[in-house]
């Protein structure tokens, strides 16, 4: 067998090198988790700062955390370690008790004001 110029060996290369995007042996590349965490995160950083309803502003939060929690999660696969799936735990215990909280303190505007629009609740004006 002869040996292979430079330009073929470097064509055999550039055909055989494993793309991040492309999934290897079944698996989901790591660069497909952080696509679908970034647009999760943009749509509730988008509906944080568009919609003026507290419950959907609250739902947005939650795609945000959710968002982080897959990055965690995702990161801990890829460098074989469990921290990420632990952080995560903890930040859905932490957005469980927000959104206890929230709802809480939405309930006790909605009684006093009659509206839970976040335009129209000043209730730090004295």
């Amino acid at each position: 067998m002869e040996p292979m110029n430079p330009a073929g060996e470097a064509a055999l290369q550039a055909a055989t090198a494993v793309h991040p995007l492309i999934p290897v042996n079944g698996q989901v590349p790591l660069a497909w988790y952080l696509i679908l965490a970034t647009i999760l995160f943009t749509v509730g950083v988008v509906g944080v700062l568009v919609k003026r309803n507290p419950i959907v502003i609250f739902m947005s939060v939650e795609l945000m955390l959710n968002a982080v929690n897959l990055c965690l999660i995702a990161f801990g696969r890829y460098l074989g370690n469990i921290g990420g799936q632990m952080i995560s735990i903890f930040v859905m215990a932490v957005a469980a008790a927000e959104v206890a909280v929230g709802l809480g303190i939405l309930i006790s505007i909605f009684r006093s004001r009659e509206s839970i629009n976040v335009d129209e609740v000043n209730l730090m004006q004295g």
